[in-house]
């Protein structure tokens, strides 16, 4: 993780990968749920990252921003706050209208989608505990 805990920190490396304090209290604590959660955003993720990747190439920055839009809610929602913090800035070069800032931005947002997924991945890997575990 990084070393930054707030979604409003100044830089990029201030904010974590994922902030599982949040993402903690978004689902009450349930490990199971968090890991469904978590199995669902790596989907849907991915799957918005190429609608903007397609979106750039075929030079529809309406849909682009729209998308990086739904990205930002989906980031924030699990604490992902890199991803939200590059979505957010597809989604204004998209609408600026700057061809240059919208490839760098999706640049970042691509890297930081990869960091938090291969994130996500190591910890959906983790052997859950269980009761007796705890016992």
């Amino acid at each position: 993780m990084s070393t930054g805990s707030s979604p409003t920190a100044g830089t990029d490396t201030d904010l974590l990968i994922l902030d599982e304090e949040h993402l903690g209290r978004m689902t009450l604590g349930d490990r199971r749920l968090e890991g469904e959660v978590l199995e669902i955003f790596v989907r849907h993720s991915a799957t918005t990252l190429d609608l903007i990747l397609d979106c750039v190439t075929g030079q529809d920055a309406a849909t682009a921003a729209a998308a990086a839009h739904t990205m930002i809610g989906a980031a924030r929602g699990i604490g992902a706050w890199r991803v939200a913090q590059a979505a957010e800035r597809v989604e204004r070069a998209a609408g600026a209208g700057s061809e240059q800032e919208l490839n760098k931005a999706v640049a970042a947002l691509k890297a930081a989608s990869l960091e938090a997924n291969a994130v996500i991945g190591a910890r959906l890997a983790r052997p859950k505990k269980s009761a007796a575990d705890c016992a």
